[in-house]
């Protein structure tokens, strides 16, 4: 049989007397990832839009090369 480690939901989220700790140790982690996931998507459209940028100079002067042949 399965004992509960928490007699109420209240208790739970009591957590013994350290809530505050642990509730700001989560919110601390999930906003770091929060912070992260938004650095690494902003990031990559940020690179993707240079990519292109590069790609098109590229088009842009081999069509610039072959009109000068």
């Amino acid at each position: 049989m399965m004992q509960a480690q928490f007699q109420s939901m209240a208790e739970f989220f009591h957590m013994g007397g350290y809530a505050f700790y642990v509730w700001l140790s989560y919110g601390v982690a999930y906003g770091a990832l929060a912070v992260l996931i938004g650095f690494c998507m902003t990031r990559k459209s940020r690179v993707l839009k240079e990519i292109a940028a590069k790609v098109k100079r590229e088009e842009r002067l081999a069509q610039h090369r072959s009109n000068r042949q």
